[in-house]
């Protein structure tokens, strides 16, 4: 194992348990160093830090043991079955109406990374960085062993949320186990079809289950509009929270085919559900004006990967949710959600402001909302916490 050496000054992060160890800290590195090869870092004067995974670019260290010490032998053992423990301490792990969460959220869990998601009986592996994805064997025996009566297959879906470079010749495919591309699981007794292989992220958006939950309970008797509906989660809580009509829309053929499937596996809501495929700017413009909403949910895909597009992402924000304000009825509800992490939860707040004084309605904050508790957040590593959600009564 090569050690890096930080400049003078920049330990400090390390000191405070920070993850990242970022190239403009680095004082020197050893030639030879591959994607993903096991590293010690130290200060300047060669005392050692910790231990982590090292690979070319912005963050070139993802840290994943800190102290004096090497890594443990059976650190990924010790780390998965902590993350175990803690879905057990949500009562996520032996509930009987949800059989889907996020077992393991990177820096959250200790394992920068690396993101596991559960469906029933399959694990979704996904890497984002190359040193987890060359222990991605190891991972799966892991888990076969410490879940031996719940988890039956491991899936590896890596190969979109890694550098090119490396991932130019991977396929995703089976670590373990039998194998299984689509699957049907339940949340909050909802159930809900997950294609792995097709799917965005790892197949479903598990962070938003609380706030879908949240939203149920407000739909009783209610018009709701669910925009960027993906694979209609937040459609089938409304429906089954009594909504007197949803209407679904998505640019994606695929996705509002899954939304009409997995409605249709809650129950017979042909009279009270609409799906459109649709650009959702475009239909608000050519539709919202005949139509109001009792609640409208404002769900986009991240506008922005980098600082560099953080701009025009907040400008896009802003149009969005003035058209959604626009179309809601007095005394009605905005869902609103950022999931960039680049637009922190005050760029989103402030960017939201502007949507409500562009329109010029008395508007009120009554949730503040983000990911769910299965998605832990260092207290080191505030980066981690990257959904953000606004519920708003407009007047």
């Amino acid at each position: 194992m090569q050690t890096i050496s930080l400049r003078k000054g920049r330990e400090s992060a390390l000191v405070r348990r920070s993850p990242w160890v970022f190239s403009g800290a680095i004082h020197h590195e050893p030639d030879g160093l591959a994607d993903g090869d096991l590293v010690r870092v130290s200060d300047q004067q060669g005392q050692p830090l910790g231990v982590g995974h090292y690979q070319a670019g912005s963050i070139r260290v993802r840290m994943l043991h800190f102290g004096t010490e090497d890594l443990p032998e059976n650190f990924y053992t010790r780390q998965l079955q902590q993350a175990i423990d803690v879905r057990q301490q949500l009562g996520l792990a032996d509930d009987p109406l949800t059989n889907t969460y996020r077992l393991v959220h990177a820096a959250g869990d200790g394992l920068p990374g690396l993101v596991i998601d559960r469906y029933g009986s399959v694990a979704v592996v996904q890497c984002h960085s190359i040193g987890m994805h060359r222990q991605r064997q190891q991972i799966a025996a892991a888990l076969l062993q410490l879940l031996p009566d719940v988890i039956t297959t491991v899936h590896d879906k890596s190969s979109k949320s890694l550098p090119e470079r490396y991932a130019v010749s991977l396929k995703d495919g089976i670590l373990a186990g039998p194998d299984v591309q689509e699957l049907r699981v339940l949340e909050h007794g909802r159930r809900f079809r997950i294609d792995i292989a097709n799917g965005q992220k790892t197949g479903f958006f598990i962070d938003q289950r609380e706030n879908r939950w949240l939203l149920g309970s407000y739909a009783k008797d209610k018009r709701v509009l669910n925009t960027f509906c993906y694979t209609g989660g937040f459609s089938v809580y409304a429906l089954l929270g009594g909504a007197t009509q949803v209407q679904s829309i998505d640019l994606s053929a695929t996705a509002t085919e899954l939304t009409g499937l997995n409605v249709s596996d809650n129950g017979d809501f042909t009279e009270r559900s609409e799906i459109a495929t649709a650009d959702v700017m475009d239909w608000l413009k050519e539709h919202a004006a005949a139509d109001s909403y009792d609640i409208v949910v404002v769900d986009p895909p991240a506008f922005a990967k980098n600082k560099h597009r953080r701009h025009k992402a907040v400008q896009a924000y802003k149009r969005l949710n003035a058209r959604a304000i626009q179309v809601i009825k007095p005394g009605g509800l905005l869902f609103t959600f950022s999931c960039s992490r680049v637009v922190d939860r005050q760029l989103f707040y402030d960017t939201i402001v502007a949507a409500g004084l562009e329109v010029g309605r008395p508007v009120r904050v009554l949730h503040h909302l983000g990911q769910g508790p299965d998605h832990p957040v260092s207290l080191y590593h505030p980066e981690g916490e990257y959904l953000k959600g606004l519920v708003l009564r407009i007047d």
